[in-house]
């Protein structure tokens, strides 16, 4: 081995020397020991066999000593912006000392230190953040469909990967046993004081650490009401927009003020603001906190769950969200002519979500193919234009399950567990629910399912005008849901006209849904539009095919089925199908059904394709840390 060579001709900066070259630029700092950085990045081979850093003294002469560093500590790595490893922090017992010198580098060999220097080339160090949720609803605390889901699983899951998550949203209490899931959650004595709608609102905080993550509740007297988060049975709050600027707020002042673990999380954070329940945030950060030199290293994410609902309000109301008069232009959206309620009507709105879009540091959707649908005309419900004007920071991330609640081999709501490995419990499955329902029993019978609210985007009118012709083959059907009141009375009245095929469950029922997933063999989603969907990844993990409409994040997870791909062993996961019409959709259900009942191996094959990938929340957490650290990567879109 050679040996390092200690620099002569450096008497007034700090180096390095690695296998004979000198590093320049590094430092020592006096209050905290020694500081140096370790350069790896293009010597992935090279052998480091030891190091020596050279220092000044006040007087400007070179000092150097032969001792080990056996009493050093070695500290955690330090990243430049990107993530790679530049540096480590080396403090030796001493606080006075300004000058180390070593041959072992607190290894315990020269060799070792080859073998980790080289692991630490193959394993990039990951960067953690710190994360704040802002969200209308998080499982299990609040939940009305996906965005709960989302926000109630993808922060245990970056949690678990070593990130710093808080998420906040509203303490709803309604007065019944929901209230119950506020339970652990205790008060943190903290107010804050929020200025908006003409006023000065006081907020508290409630606190709840679970899984890994903070769990913040903001609690104030409009999220004290009975119904849903958004409504009740006379439709949508009339001051929603007063209460969701007021979250906004809130989340804005939660990691200043809340000392969580006994530290807040500061100001350098991620924001990511959940639809357009918290579209504010990022106009806040912009427009509030950064001209007064808070909140300048933090970035923003927009998340859009469903652009259909941008949160739009009367220009007027534009004063009570507590932004400058400047920054009116950021939110202001203008009707077309045809969509104005009258002659009269300027069409002057204040559009929250579209200011959000414009601001955001990164913009993501819930799949790949909801983030350019999003971008048309036909799917940009009017802000297409605008977020293709910012495709370069657009991305989308198809949404993960709970894979322990979605696990056929270990579900207690089902007869028999199975496997991908043993499917026998799922014929057990199918002949209970057949039992259940009152249809008659008949394993081989190709059983068709449908679980979902009852609406036109959901595609229910396809399934009703399709059913008349379906019925004539033979198959059941079992539909489970609730929504529109039409829908309803015609679940009803076809389970009237075909006993024998057709099962209507109006309502909801998660033991329920849990059964017809396992039982069926086919699961219907002829959806509109559907910026994820996830009832298409609970029937692959059971190893039900789904039949979906070729849209958003159901284009994107449902894979045709080929049986002619892999030398004849067949490729796919299910069958998309376009345009959406109740003829296509026929028209693939014959394929399905033929192929269910004439070509049992090809249909185990669909199911074990379907069982076998990885829905998990945390290969979706994977990706949103490549977003994350985009995000970091340059300055805040607007300073």
């Amino acid at each position: 081995m050679g040996s390092l060579q200690t620099p002569t001709n450096l008497s007034n900066k700090s180096c390095l020397c690695v296998s004979g070259r000198v590093v320049k630029g590094l430092r020592v700092e006096r209050q905290v020991g020694l500081g140096f950085s370790w350069l790896l990045k293009g010597r992935r081979n090279r052998k480091v066999q030891s190091l020596c850093v050279t220092s000044s003294v006040s007087d400007g002469s070179s000092i150097a000593e032969n001792k080990k560093v056996s009493e050093g500590l070695l500290l955690g790595a330090e990243r430049d912006g990107s993530g790679s490893v530049v540096g480590f922090q080396l403090i030796p017992h001493s606080g006075d000392a300004t000058m180390v010198e070593s041959h072992d580098i607190v290894a315990n060999d020269r060799d070792d230190l080859s073998e980790d220097t080289e692991e630490m080339e193959e394993t990039p160090i990951k960067l953690t953040f710190n994360i704040i949720f802002v969200t209308a609803e998080a499982a299990p605390y609040s939940k009305t469909g996906g965005l709960g889901d989302v926000c109630g699983s993808l922060p245990m899951a970056l949690a678990a990967r070593g990130h710093r998550v808080m998420v906040v949203s509203p303490r709803y209490l309604n007065g019944g046993p929901s209230d119950e899931k506020y339970a652990n959650a205790v008060d943190l004595d903290v107010r804050a004081t929020v200025h908006c709608f003409g006023d000065a609102q006081e907020v508290a905080f409630y606190h709840e650490y679970r899984a890994g993550v903070d769990w913040v509740f903001v609690d104030h007297s409009s999220y004290c009401r009975p119904g849903t988060p958004y409504g009740d049975i006379y439709g949508a709050f009339g001051d929603n927009q007063f209460r969701f600027t007021l979250l906004s707020h809130a989340a804005c002042e939660a990691p200043l003020v809340l000392p969580l673990g006994g530290f807040t999380y500061g100001e350098k954070c991620l924001f990511l603001a959940n639809d357009w329940h918290a579209a504010l945030v990022p106009l806040l950060l912009a427009a509030k906190y950064r001209p007064y030199g808070v909140y300048k290293d933090a970035r923003s994410i927009v998340a859009i769950h469903n652009i259909a609902h941008q949160g739009v309000e009367p220009a007027a109301t534009y004063n009570n969200l507590g932004l400058p008069p400047q920054w009116y232009g950021a939110v202001e959206w203008i009707f077309p002519t045809w969509a104005r309620a009258h002659a009269l009507d300027t069409g002057e709105t204040v559009n929250v979500l579209k200011g959000a879009i414009a601001v955001a540091d990164r913009i993501l959707t819930v799949s790949q193919g909801y983030s350019w649908e999003i971008t048309t005309p036909e799917g940009g419900y009017g802000l297409h234009e605008l977020l293709s004007s910012r495709q370069s920071v657009l991305n989308g991330i198809t949404n993960g399950i709970d894979v322990n609640d979605w696990n056929p081999s270990t579900d207690e709501h089902i007869a028999s567990h199975y496997s991908i490995n043993d499917l026998s419990g799922k014929v057990q499955c199918k002949t209970d629910l057949q039992k259940e329902l009152g249809l008659p029993i008949r394993p081989d019978c190709p059983l068709i399912g449908f679980i979902g609210r009852l609406d036109y985007q959901k595609g229910v009118d396809i399934i009703l005008s399709a059913i008349p012709e379906l019925m004539q083959n033979d198959v059941q059907v079992v539909m489970l849901g609730s929504g529109e009141k039409q829908y309803e009375d015609w679940m009803r009245h076809t389970e009237n006209l075909f006993k024998d095929k057709f099962r209507a469950w109006v309502g909801f029922n998660v033991p329920v849904s849990h059964r017809i997933t396992a039982g069926c063999d086919i699961l219907l989603m002829p959806s509109r539009f559907e910026p994820c969907g996830l009832n298409q990844l609970y029937a692959m993990r059971y190893g039900t095919i789904p039949i979906v409409h070729s849209t958003g994040g159901l284009r994107d997870t449902v894979k045709d089925f080929n049986p002619y791909a892999q030398e004849g062993k067949g490729e796919g996961t299910g069958w998309t199908f376009s345009p959406l019409t109740s003829e296509k959709l026929l028209d693939t259900l014959k394929l399905a059904i033929g192929t269910y009942t004439e070509h049992k191996s090809s249909w185990e094959g669909l199911m074990k394709r379907g069982m076998g990938r990885d829905y998990s929340w945390e290969n979706a957490a994977i990706q949103y840390e490549q977003v994350f650290t985009w995000a970091f990567m340059d300055p805040p879109y607007v300073r």
